[in-house]
């Protein structure tokens, strides 16, 4: 009597004319990135800081990539930030002023969703993080708006060619609710993303009274963003 193959048999190897097409969208490695000095004969791009507040600066650093990026159709980022509440500073999420009796403690004004969008957008480039271009250690954005990172974030995905598909973003707080400014936060990020608010969508969760973040000692953030090519 005949006996089938075992189901977990392994299948056939695909041939070449079966290969999904879609593998061709992505590069074999990802271009390496290095930041180098920007002196007054180089060509490469560098990065410009617009601000209404005075915290316009001039370029000091460019990126350098050893292999050319290749042009896909869509690119995917995420980003993840962190801040330690404590009295005595303000509460600004997605631009906006929140009343607690606690607040980000931070470099510039601690707006912990503005900084995970801002590298949320930079990773899907394949550009440094919001610590490199924008650094802790540089006096010229203490008490900056996050609101310049962000310009700087739309100004560089549109430079590259690509556009807001969708964004999602979770914030992670124990108090104060967010539910009366969930909708002012939403309105505000998407008029400083040029996108539409039904593209941008925003969640907030508590941490169960579990950790610093559960415990009022610290807010997060995560955030995914599509970019479509234009």
């Amino acid at each position: 009597m005949a006996v089938s193959a075992p189901f977990f048999a392994s299948p056939p190897a695909a041939t070449t004319s079966h290969q999904s097409p879609s593998l061709s969208f992505y590069p074999p490695s990802f271009p390496r990135r290095i930041f180098t000095p920007l002196s007054s004969s180089s060509s490469l791009p560098s990065f410009r800081v617009n601000s209404a507040v005075s915290h316009s600066v001039s370029s000091t650093t460019a990126i350098k990539s050893d292999s050319p990026s290749k042009t896909l159709p869509f690119r995917v980022g995420h980003g993840f930030d962190l801040h330690r509440l404590e009295p005595g500073y303000p509460l600004i999420i997605g631009g906006i002023s929140i009343p607690h009796d606690r607040g980000c403690e931070a470099h510039s004004d601690g707006d912990v969703l503005l900084h995970c969008v801002v590298d949320a957008i930079l990773g899907a480039l394949g550009l440094p993080d919001i610590g490199q271009i924008f650094p802790d250690s540089d006096p010229k954005w203490k008490g900056a708006p996050s609101s310049v990172f962000i310009k700087e974030a739309v100004r560089l995905m549109h430079e590259a060619g690509y556009d807001i598909g969708n964004l999602d973003a979770t914030l992670i707080l124990q108090r104060p609710k967010l539910s009366p400014h969930k909708e002012a936060i939403r309105a505000n990020l998407s008029e400083l993303l040029g996108a539409d608010p039904s593209v941008v969508n925003l969640k907030a969760k508590t941490h169960e009274k579990v950790d610093s973040l559960g415990e009022n000692r610290s807010i997060a953030a995560h955030t995914v963003v599509l970019l479509m090519r234009r």
